[in-house]
């Protein structure tokens, strides 16, 4: 995000322009969609393409079709700078960093402190603004929660390493009974 220029919802491959909907709630439904895998490769393409751009591009093959969904995700929807620009000066791919890091968050599974969160610290209701807050303010916002929020808190105690030393135990013990209240459940593609 560049505050300097206005956020523009365009993306263009192969010399083709494709205007993007990326309101929150749009994407939030597009790794809803890529997560589901009761679907085939195909209708996650096709529905895809149908939720960014509005269009399922009837007229290509489905790989020229799902090569675009992908340029059109990496591109638009990339989780942060980093994946969407993941090139050198040159172009060629960059390697991948691995992240041993755990994940400290889930927008579906945290969907009601990030909701909580977001009335607390900004008297934004997220249900009110669907179809309007985009993407990308959307994670600016979520990156900008109080450390007060709920949901910042929760994201503190999935983080926080447990105590040692001696005198230490009942604060070992409250901070591993809280990770395990807050911990995330593995699989959370049916998570509500």
């Amino acid at each position: 995000m560049n505050l300097a220029y206005p956020i523009e919802d365009i993306a263009e491959i192969d010399g083709v322009t494709y205007e993007l909907d990326m309101s929150y709630d749009n994407i939030l439904r597009l790794f809803d969609l890529l997560k589901d895998n009761s679907l085939s490769d195909a209708s996650k393409v096709n529905t895809g393409l149908i939720m960014l751009i509005n269009d399922d591009l009837e007229q290509y093959e489905i790989e020229v079709k799902a090569k675009i969904f992908v340029e059109l995700f990496k591109n638009a929807v990339g989780n942060d700078e980093s994946e969407r620009n993941n090139v050198d000066l040159e172009g060629n791919p960059m390697p991948d960093i691995p992240n041993d890091d755990k994940r400290a968050y889930d927008l579906v599974q945290d969907a009601e402190y990030i909701y909580a969160s977001f009335m607390s610290d900004y008297g934004i209701d997220l249900f009110e603004v669907q179809g309007k807050l985009h993407w990308y303010k959307f994670k600016a916002l979520l990156n900008g929660l109080t450390d007060k929020s709920k949901f910042m808190r929760v994201v503190e105690i999935r983080q926080a390493e447990l105590p040692k030393g001696k005198g230490m135990q009942k604060e070992r013990e409250r901070i591993r009974k809280l990770k395990e209240h807050y911990a995330l459940k593995e699989d959370d593609s049916n998570a509500t």
